[in-house]
């Protein structure tokens, strides 16, 4: 768990969060790298407008300031669609101490608040490949957590190259916690809300409060993902707030296929506040009150779900199950380009195996 020095030590229990549906200008159609990292920029200079504009107007209406803000899933690019690997990482992906990082911390710094998003970026320890990303700026304009996403069928991931990746960051970078004034923060990357173990592994080293960017079908009916965001705050006694893309431009599919959705869930598993589908929109934002969610963590009975959990009576059977395995794109040491459509045909040959073991 990481500690933020910077934060203002009087930052309150109770704040506004604020999951900011937004449109994202996608930089597939854009000819080269110069083009693209131009629209990186335009998009955000208008997440800045939107994040003034809303932070007023929200502490005009409620009297409480924005203290956290959650932007959608890959918000500065969009997505890959035919672009190899190769092709992604040099148009799309961030480098850490690039112009898209400095621009970003500083509205988290001009606004005084913690700023959370998504994007692409290469790590200097694995310049071959590009990770996602989910970030959190704080109130200083630094990065205090960077989340790599674990689990992705258009990107490589840590587990890609596991046994490298743990030698140089650690387990706990893996599952990073910031322990910030405004509670300990963790994230989770878009559809891996629906896996319950990558929640409970930041739960297990503290998180109170996951941001969650997203960017997903929009739909009047119970989704699967809409199914585990109230699941994941629920069983894990914690607050998810998740942003969804407003609609997605620029880019070979219907824009308003991911809309809507963006919520704040509270520790019951309740929606605080939802935006509605068809637009940009700031009306998801609710009051994170941490106070209530500690309380209910220290109390007794069958509702604290969380320190009932034996997590022990798990470990021998995850131990010995291997569905999917770790560093196909590590050999003797060396990382590998993962070629065009291979990381689906990882996928079929898991299943092929599972089946034929019964598993599946």
């Amino acid at each position: 768990m990481t500690r933020n020095p910077a934060a203002p030590a009087d930052a309150p229990a109770r704040y506004a969060a604020l999951a900011l549906q937004l449109a994202t200008h996608c930089v597939n159609e854009c000819p080269d790298r110069t083009t693209a990292r131009a629209r990186m920029m335009d998009n955000i200079g208008r997440i800045r407008r939107n994040v003034a504009g809303s932070r007023a107007f929200i502490r005009q209406y409620n009297g409480m300031d924005v203290r956290l803000v959650v932007l959608p899933e890959y918000v500065l690019t969009g997505f890959p669609m035919q672009e190899s690997p190769a092709e992604w990482r040099e148009k799309a992906a961030l480098t850490l101490d690039g112009p898209e990082y400095a621009a970003l911390g500083a509205i988290a710094k001009e606004f005084d608040l913690y700023l959370a998003g998504n994007a692409y970026e290469v790590d200097p320890h694995f310049p071959e490949l590009y990770f996602q990303c989910c970030f959190i700026l704080s109130p200083a304009g630094e990065v205090v957590l960077r989340y790599r996403r674990l689990i992705s069928l258009s990107a490589p991931t840590p587990y890609d190259v596991w046994d490298r990746y743990l030698e140089i960051h650690g387990i706990e970078k893996v599952f990073p916690v910031a322990d910030t004034p405004i509670g300990r923060l963790a994230a989770i990357a878009s559809e891996e809300i629906q896996y319950p173990e990558i929640a409970r592994c930041h739960v297990m080293r503290g998180a109170e409060v996951f941001v969650h960017p997203t960017s997903e079908v929009g739909s009047p009916l119970m989704t699967t993902k809409e199914i585990a965001r109230r699941a994941r705050a629920a069983e894990n006694l914690a607050y998810v707030v998740s942003a969804n893309s407003a609609r997605l431009d620029g880019i070979a599919i219907p824009g308003h296929s991911s809309t809507g959705m963006s919520k704040i869930i509270d520790y019951k598993g309740d929606v605080l506040a939802e935006a509605a589908a068809g637009g940009e929109s700031m009306v998801a934002t609710a009051t994170i009150d941490l106070a209530a969610l500690r309380a209910a963590r220290r109390k007794t009975g069958l509702t604290n779900m969380l320190v009932r959990q034996p997590f022990q009576v798990y470990a021998k059977s995850y131990a010995g199950a291997v569905f999917h395995p770790q560093n196909l794109l590590l050999k003797d040491g060396v990382v590998r380009v993962p070629e065009r459509g291979e990381l689906t045909a990882n996928q079929l040959a898991d299943i092929e195996r599972l089946a034929k073991e019964g598993r599946i």
